[in-house]
């Protein structure tokens, strides 16, 4: 059985600890070397060769923009947290086997992961990708998690999801693709 999985990048955070230290802005849209910190997600995430479908705010037309130019499905909503966003996603891709989760200020993870990832899931239910046992992104849910990830509300993600389930976990050696950008002082390219 072909189980088809696909990426939600979750984009429409208000970035108010980015706004909060000094930055401008969205932080999505901020510059990392020659392109923004989206930018650089969104390409890592489609050199994967999965689907990807972006869920971000209706004012960022710069997250929009980059979508529609690689012609990327977009949901707009007015998010007031994580977990509504990931539902949002799910919904609109309620036909999908799986779902990546994954942070649109994370644009060092290499395509490499979302496709280990994305395979494991074909024998998992739940599986993230872990760096000397710190539990990374994307978090990857198969198809029998739908009911309750299209529920979710609140800030917390698919955290509350996780809690006391056995999730697979995938070890990395690259530590430096699990970072985030949430300060402006992260803002630089990370070493190769």
């Amino acid at each position: 059985m072909n189980r088809k999985a696909g990426i939600i990048i979750a984009a429409a955070g208000c970035a108010e600890r980015f706004k909060k230290a000094g930055g401008e802005g969205n932080k999505l849209n901020a510059l990392l070397n020659n392109s923004s910190v989206f930018a650089q997600t969104l390409r890592n995430a489609l050199a994967s060769g999965l689907q990807v479908h972006v869920v971000t705010r209706p004012e960022n037309s710069q997250v929009q923009a980059l979508c529609l130019a690689q012609q990327v499905p977009v949901t707009l909503i007015e998010s007031s947290g994580l977990g509504e966003s990931i539902a949002a996603g799910v919904r609109a891709n309620a036909n999908w086997q799986g779902w990546l989760v994954h942070l649109a200020d994370m644009p060092f993870v290499p395509p490499a992961v979302f496709v280990e990832v994305a395979d494991v899931l074909k024998s998992h239910t739940l599986v993230r990708p872990c760096v000397s046992t710190q539990p990374g992104h994307p978090v990857a849910f198969d198809r029998n998690w739908y009911s309750k990830l299209s529920q979710l509300t609140g800030d917390n993600g698919a955290r509350e999801l996780l809690r006391g389930e056995s999730v697979h976990l995938i070890e990395i050696e690259d530590a430096d693709s699990q970072r985030d950008i949430d300060l402006p002082s992260q803002l630089v390219q990370r070493s190769e």
